[in-house]
């Protein structure tokens, strides 16, 4: 793995010729591009998009343009990318309770999972009638059920064991986007162009939908703390909402900045709040005991488009589409 020492945070990673090993991987050039902060460049037009940590340290992302599954070793940097199928454009990637990668494929209409023991794939399609979904991020419940939201105006579950596939419509139409779990097992998902909250009563199926303090806020992601308080963008409004269902109440901080445009949340071990501003190119951290934005960490190049973050103990991965790079940042100190 090359790396290449660079002064700041925001310089520009240093161009090389990919390096493809044996096994027909590249070698991503990475360079430590700030204290605790590595850039790895990803294969050219997989713009990668949401992204999940991995068993043994490795790194999941979404090559949405490529239709494939991005697997990083930020170790060795060695890149491998998993074809997911015909016409594949996957959107969202998360872990689950299997050790499996279980992706939502717009592309394909369908949901994914990758075995990463032995390469097996798996591919449940949505009910024909539902149409085009636009598939877009899926949790998973505290019985180990997978939920998935489609933003055409749908949101479901699959039960892996039979197959089955169960989608419902959303009561206010399109827009159903980032999706999480809470602490105590409950799915909730927020709307963007519904721009509403909703609570999944994975029993029945039925949601409960709350309305934001600010009209047309355009929640896009939400993901919760290690209380249950939830952590919500809004995309129209640049606003990061913390919502408190113990209580039923919101509170709102705009962020940092003229135009900023709020898009991924993610919430850390530590329970400070991470957040992408497309408006700003940056990626900006949120302390809740102090109700301020603590640090900035700005897009490895003009646009860089921060699309989904995740992380676990000690380290945060950022995703850049418009860059079609991997930044992660260890928060350990190490």
């Amino acid at each position: 793995m090359k790396r290449i020492l660079l002064s700041a945070v925001g310089a520009v990673l240093a161009t090389h010729a990919p390096v493809i090993a044996k096994d027909g991987s590249q070698i991503a050039a990475s360079a430590e591009i700030g204290r605790n902060v590595t850039l790895f460049e990803l294969p050219k037009g997989s713009r990668p998009h949401d992204v999940a940590p991995a068993p043994d340290g490795k790194i999941w992302y979404t090559a949405q343009r490529q239709g494939a599954l991005g697997i990083l070793d930020p170790v060795s940097g060695k890149v491998v990318q998993v074809p997911l199928g015909p016409e594949s454009a996957p959107h969202g990637v998360i872990q689950g309770p299997d050790g499996m990668a279980w992706i939502t494929d717009g592309g394909q209409n369908a949901i994914v999972r990758y075995n990463p023991a032995n390469g097996k794939i798996d591919v449940w399609k949505l009910p024909a009638d539902t149409g085009y979904t636009n598939l877009n991020t899926g949790a998973f419940d505290g019985k180990g059920v997978h939920w998935f939201t489609g933003q055409n105006g749908i949101y479901g579950k699959v039960d892996a064991a039979s197959g089955k596939v169960d989608v419902w419509k959303d009561p206010k139409g399109r827009g159903p986007y980032g999706i999480a779990t809470a602490p105590d097992g409950t799915v909730w998902y927020v709307s963007l162009a519904g721009s509403h909250l909703a609570k999944i009563d994975s029993a029945s199926g039925e949601i409960s939908v709350i309305e934001p303090p600010t009209p047309g806020a355009g929640l896009r992601r939400v993901w919760p703390d290690s209380r249950g308080d939830l952590w919500i963008t809004g995309w129209n409004s640049g606003e990061l909402y913390r919502y408190r269902p113990s209580n039923k109440s919101w509170k709102t901080w705009k962020l940092p900045g003229d135009a900023p445009k709020a898009y991924a949340v993610y919430v850390d071990e530590r329970d400070m709040v991470w957040v992408s501003d497309f408006g700003d190119n940056s990626t900006r951290v949120f302390d809740p005991r102090t109700e301020k934005f603590t640090a900035r960490y700005p897009g490895s190049g003009e646009g860089a488009n921060v699309r989904q973050i995740l992380g676990r103990k000690g380290e945060v991965m950022l995703p850049e589409s418009g860059t079609e790079r991997m930044m992660v940042i260890r928060t350990d100190g190490k």
